[in-house]
């Protein structure tokens, strides 16, 4: 079966830093972000791992919903989002953090004061598992554009991730179907998993149709964000993408984003005459604060008017 968006096996035993099928698999990913700003990555996930995850984003949002819309950090756009008129159906939670101990046991305490230990440990091991997807894209990328892998060592060392737990319910009588609208992310990468099987994520391919990624449970998609954007000197596409509900049970999907914590500079390997400089340095927290003051919705005009040349 062929699909629109190019699927990258990472089952294969022979998809190994070095080989053939590497390399091929380096341009693939490489011109799907450019074209389409996104990729999926068939991997295949442990069904208890999945289980668990799923189990836990029931007791998340099984919570009061004035717990659920605590703050659980000090960064632009990582907490709660949700109760929003024109996406009735929407609903997300953010992790900051979701890689380390701390980081889960922060939001733990702040959603469950006596503690719950099994949901630390299901997204902890959720989110490292999503990580290495981010990693990898960021390696095959660098290595098919010939940027130096000091590089793209540096960028991944100053990388901060936000898991965000997703939650949509069903339609009522006389609502529309829309998850969430049409967008792209301000992450650098955002790497998203349809948990609990149910479709509704679609993508805005190169000509302009919408693509309805299927939601099996070794899909893992791979999306570029803004900074993804900016990083690459507009050779990659930032994803568009939004979210339709069509079931008739609630859908959960998680995302890991990604972010820069130090400046970020265009590597000089992509600078040349036909493409000249387009961006400045660029703060990736600054580009948070700005967007959710600036509203700018346009993708485009968001990034050149934040730290356009």
């Amino acid at each position: 079966m062929a699909f629109p968006l190019p699927v990258v096996d990472f089952n294969d035993e022979n998809l190994k830093p070095g080989s053939e099928a590497w390399h091929s698999a380096c341009d693939v990913v490489r011109t799907a972000l450019e074209y389409h700003g996104g990729y999926i990555a068939r991997y295949q996930i442990d069904e208890e791992l999945r289980n668990s995850v799923v189990s836990a984003m029931d007791q998340l949002f099984e919570l009061p919903l004035e717990t659920r819309k605590q703050e659980t950090s000090d960064k632009p756009l990582h907490s709660y989002f949700g109760q929003i008129p024109f996406i009735p159906l929407y609903e997300s939670v953010g992790i900051d953090d979701p890689l380390t101990i701390s980081g889960c046991q922060k939001f733990e305490h702040i959603m469950w004061p006596q503690g719950n230990d099994r949901f630390r440990e299901s997204v902890i091991e959720y989110a490292k598992l999503l990580a290495e997807f981010e990693r990898v894209t960021k390696r095959m990328v660098s290595e098919s554009y010939g940027v130096d892998m000091k590089h793209c060592d540096s960028i991944i060392k100053s990388t901060n991730y936000l898991l965000r737990c997703f939650k949509y319910r069903v339609p009522q009588t006389g609502e529309g179907n829309m998850g969430i609208h049409s967008h792209t992310d301000t992450s650098f990468t955002s790497v998203m998993h349809q948990l609990n099987n149910i479709n509704g994520l679609e993508i805005k391919l190169k000509n302009g149709e919408w693509y309805n990624v299927d939601a099996s449970p070794s899909f893992i998609v791979v999306m570029a964000g803004d900074a993804f954007k900016c990083w690459s000197n507009g050779r990659i596409r930032a994803c568009e993408h939004r979210v339709t509900m069509n079931a008739k049970k609630i859908r959960y999907s998680m995302r890991l984003s990604s972010y820069c914590s130090e400046m970020m500079q265009i590597p000089k390997e992509l600078v040349d005459e036909k493409h000249p400089l387009g961006y400045k340095p660029f703060d990736h927290y600054g580009y948070l604060r700005f967007f959710d003051k600036e509203k700018i919705l346009e993708p485009n005009s968001r990034l050149k008017a934040y730290c356009g040349v």
